[in-house]
């Protein structure tokens, strides 16, 4: 029979579902259906992928088959259905066993509309040999034109794996990935090494879809409020009925174990003239139990989050305050992406000749916890964390059902039961049953680390010269495979690279995709409505919200002048103020304390463009918490005692945390180069846009990376105190207002508890926040070790209640959908490019991400602002960019997020009212509107430029004329 039989179903108080189980009789897919009372419904489609090499076949294979299926045969279903829909989310992902693709979306037409493709690609996809030439790899001449021409090696799937390879932390895991997991599976690079990518055929990705894209081997999970026998009926209509008899599931098994601990030796890049003193990364692995086991995870879980939990725990205490490096690594803790789990640690900003040091610091550390224990108090501590984070509701760009989906999947991939890795609290009875034992932890310590022989120690040292030889590498793999064609094969890869660029410029036709239109967008959105519930000399604003028993508190007072050069420093204030100590404790008592009663204290300076002038300033300052309704009293005393007695004396504590925060953002350079090149662009346009490049952009790591460099003098360390206490001083000053967000029926407890944030503050005048600006035009490229590049260009527009400012932010996802993706992404190779208004800033900006090009970039770049001037004429695309508009505004967030989004919105003019006018003038734009703008406000002579590139990419294009500055 061709029906799906349940199987059981468990309820899981904690998140206010009932996971339900079913096995489909006729193919053996696997169906879990997460019932909640959420019209955010959310789909995902996850199969077990095994690679047995390092071509990215899985990876290649996930882009691919979203190019066109038999019921949707064009070239770009997945691109073209994001402008059709309403989608709160669209994407697909290749883990390190699995491949899924999800969706989310509150309009049923549209969820219906999605599966239907969605289904159709995973399960009949075309898998065109252009679409893989163009998604993974292909070797074609430079000049299509002269088959004669010097071969080179493109591919949107190549280049993507050369920018994710090109970050250090991403080069680390890899390698410690590989060592760890010796045999299986994991040994290999899921996404793609460079350099093998070009081994995978166009046969082996059909194989290999044939083999692992089957019901047999499918886990079918959905979200929401429509019924799991509504989705079945289609799972079985769209898909099901067209297979016959499973085949043999797919299984991974478990890794030979080391017989004694391992130690191996790697390098990474660094850019040329970079010193590479105190850049070694060392770090220790330790294979553990199985993922899909909720009791063996969640003790492992205990036993990484008791050593390595705050500054206080054990293990990151000796890991921060160490002079062996210069901060933690960006690997730590437990790892449950894998079939068995992993745990990581140790230190970046090191040598190579002190890894026996760090590694006889962390096992010494190990020891000492091994033989001494950790006070309950502190174990308790932990679990209480563990309890408030599986009971908050997150949400956001990743809505909350796909992240509770997504956070079980890996497990059930493995054959692990979702209910029983969802609900917690049987697993924290039976911890806090455990932990009574004073000798537990001890022993799990000893277990898991201490005699545990699969360990590795990983040291990756930087190599200047690495990038060049890489690149030598590269240019002789492409001749040596260049070598190997006679004249007919370069013939057929010059028609190849012909028939994918005509291809790439044929349209196609739209409507075989199924759609929503504007008349399917509501007529309204949902906006959370406050009360005004002051109690003393302090405004209080309450929202009541499903927390699931959470209560959220944030202080919010307006943002003082800030002289000299304390704006610089503001950045690191909010990253010191809630890791110091406060209230008279030492910051290890304050970090034990956080973890006790809070779900932490953060900090947060709000500085965004007025609603009327992009010209002036709208500035705030909050600081904020969150705990569970238990312990608000103790939690709400906490945030008070943080804002009031922050104290930077422990000048060793703000050594170490300035360090981190450097590592933390040096880290990210790569990842978020698409983000900082805009930054770095729209400088001259705004002082809000000047600030963020100066603050958050390339120019603030380049500042924070000097005040680090300068605490080699005590006396600097000191001024730098000075300068915290003088922003706490300042910010403490001014007239605060009070936010709490919570359950409706603990209003009055909250406020009650909330007593000691309602005391009044001083009265004296405080001067508004400033930052004198004078507009300029910026052409700068900034340089680090990358193998890709981030291109981005901007151009001054208007303030957000600006007539044209609907039209404005239209025209970003027209320029997108009409002419960017073609020509960055499918002809160009980048892995991601846009366009958008930024209302902040009052700046227009184009960018590029993971690109392989950079004059060719730019160059498209001004085309795209021709053609949206003259040539964008269909209509067609201004609704498709009303929808995606309109989807994004109206996605929702997790319920205290709503709230205080809405809350600090309205503070900054962005009232209720105001967002529903926007939201209003969105649906009247046309498309003479967006063309008119785009000839206005995109012009050549205003435009900024900025790149991130590495310097020889940068050498071999000096007609660009830019500015070069080196991270």
């Amino acid at each position: 029979m061709d029906v799906f039989e349940k199987k059981r179903v468990t309820r899981i108080p904690s998140l206010n579902i009932e996971i339900e189980e079913y096995g489909h009789s006729k193919t053996g897919a696997r169906h879990f259906h997460f019932a909640a009372d959420d019209r955010n419904n959310a789909f995902v489609v996850a199969f077990l992928t095994v690679p047995e090499d390092s071509t990215g076949v899985a990876h290649i294979l996930e882009h691919t088959s979203l190019c066109g299926s038999q019921r949707y045969p064009i070239r770009d279903p997945f691109f073209m259905m994001i402008r059709r829909s309403l989608a709160t989310f669209m994407n697909a992902f290749t883990s390190s066993d699995w491949t899924a693709y999800p969706f989310a979306s509150q309009n049923r037409k549209d969820f219906d509309n999605l599966l239907s493709v969605y289904m159709d690609a995973v399960f009949f996809p075309l898998l065109n040999e252009l679409d893989f030439a163009q998604e993974g790899h292909r070797l074609e001449p430079s000049d299509p034109e002269d088959p004669r021409s010097p071969m080179v090696i493109k591919g949107v799937v190549y280049n993507e794996m050369k920018g994710v390879m090109s970050q250090p932390t991403n080069r680390l895991y890899q390698e410690l990935q590989s060592r760890l997991f010796p045999t299986t599976t994991y040994h290999h690079n899921h996404g793609g090494d460079p350099f093998h990518i070009p081994e995978l055929t166009h046969e082996a990705l059909r194989a290999f879809h044939e083999r692992h894209y089957h019901p047999s081997n499918a886990v079918f999970a959905t979200w929401g409020d429509i019924p799991a026998s509504r989705h079945q009926e289609r799972f079985v209509d769209l898909a099901l009925s067209r297979f016959s008899s499973p085949l043999s599931r797919l299984v991974i098994g478990d890794e030979t174990r080391y017989v004694e601990p391992q130690s191996f030796a790697t390098t990474y890049p660094l850019a040329q003239g970079e010193d590479p003193g105190q850049k070694t990364h060392v770090v220790l692995g330790w294979l553990m139990g199985h993922s899909a086991d909720p009791i063996e995870m969640m003790k492992a879980r205990l036993v990484s989050d008791v050593l390595l939990a705050h500054g206080g725990s054990p293990l990151r205490r000796a890991l921060e305050t160490t002079r062996l490096g210069t901060s933690p690594s960006g690997l730590m803790g437990l790892s449950t992406s894998t079939r068995e789990a992993s745990f990581f640690c140790g230190l970046e900003g090191s040598e190579p000749d002190r890894a026996d040091e760090v590694e006889r610091l962390v096992m010494d550390t190990l020891s000492d916890v091994a033989d001494n224990g950790i006070a309950l108090a502190e174990i308790e501590a932990v679990l209480h964390q563990l309890e408030l984070t599986q009971r908050e509701i997150g949400g956001g760009e990743f809505p909350y059902g796909l992240q509770v989906m997504t956070e079980a999947l890996g497990g059930i991939m493995q054959g692990g039961d979702p209910a029983a890795l969802l609900d917690i609290d049987p697993v924290l009875t039976r911890l806090r049953e455990l932990i009574a034992d004073p000798g537990y932890i001890r022993t799990q310590v000893r277990e898991l680390l201490i005699e545990n022989p699969h360990r590795v120690r990983l040291t990756m040292s930087p190599d200047v010269d690495l990038a060049r030889r890489e690149a030598k590498a590269e240019l002789a793999m492409v001749r040596s495979m260049e070598a190997g064609l006679d004249d007919a094969r370069r013939d057929r890869l010059a028609k190849q690279a012909l028939e994918l660029v005509l291809r790439q410029g044929t349209p196609d036709d739209p409507e075989v995709l199924p759609r929503v239109r504007v008349t399917d967008i509501p007529a309204d959105v949902a906006i959370p409505e406050a009360r005004d519930v002051r109690t003393g000399d302090v405004p209080v604003t309450w929202f009541g919200a499903g927390t699931n028993g959470l209560v959220y508190a944030q202080l919010a007072m307006d943002l003082p002048c800030l002289e000299g050069d304390l704006t610089d420093h503001l950045p690191v204030f909010t990253a010191c103020v809630t890791e110091v100590g406060s209230g008279g404790r030492s910051y290890l008592d304050t970090q034990a304390l956080q973890t006790a009663v809070s779900g932490g204290v953060g900090a947060r300076a709000r500085i965004r463009g007025t609603l009327d002038d992009v010209g002036a300033l709208s500035s705030f300052f909050s600081f904020g918490t969150k705990a569970l309704f238990r312990n608000a009293g103790p939690a709400f005393l906490l945030l008070d005692e943080t804002f009031r007695s922050a104290r930077f004396d422990e000048h060793e504590r703000l050594r170490d945390l300035v360090s981190q925060m450097l590592a933390s953002r040096e880290r990210a350079l790569v990842g978020q180069g698409h983000s900082l090149a805009m930054k770095a662009a729209c400088a001259g346009i705004s002082p809000q846009a000047a600030l963020s490049h100066r603050l958050g952009g390339l120019h603030g790591i380049a500042w924070l990376r000097t005040l680090q460099e300068s605490f080699s003098n005590a006396e600097a360390v000191e001024r730098f105190a000075a300068r915290m206490d003088m922003i706490r001083d300042l910010v403490m000053g001014a007239c605060r207002r009070l936010v709490l967000v919570g359950e409706e029926s603990s209003l009055m407890a909250a406020i009650e508890a909330a007593r000691p944030l309602e005391a009044p503050t001083p009265r004296s005048a405080v001067k508004p926040f400033l930052a004198p600006h004078v507009p300029s035009r910026v052409r700068q490229a900034w340089t680090t070790s990358t193998q890709v590049s981030f291109c981005a260009m901007a151009f001054p527009t208007v303030p957000p209640s600006h007539t044209d400012a609907a039209a404005l932010t239209l025209l970003g996802p027209l320029m997108r959908n009409g002419f960017l993706h073609t020509a960055i992404r499918e002809r160009g190779g980048a892995y991601g490019t846009g366009a958008g208004y930024d209302p902040d800033s009052g700046a227009f900006r184009l960018f590029s991400y993971r690109d392989p090009r950079l004059a060719a970039t730019l160059y498209d770049f001004d085309r795209a602002v021709a053609w949206a001037a003259a040539d964008a004429t269909d209509p067609r695309l201004v609704e498709e960019a009303v929808l995606n508009v309109i989807g994004q505004m109206d996605r929702p967030d997790p319920p205290a997020g709503e709230a205080l989004g809405t809350y600090y919105m309205s503070l900054h003019g962005r009232t209720p009212e105001v967002r529903r006018s926007f939201r209003a003038s969105i649906l009247s734009v046309t498309i003479d509107d967006i063309r008119r703008v785009a000839s206005t406000y995109l012009v050549p002579d205003m435009a900024s430029v900025a790149v991130l590139t590495d310097a020889s990419v940068l050498a071999s294009a000096p007609s660009l004329d830019l500015e070069v500055q080196r991270v």
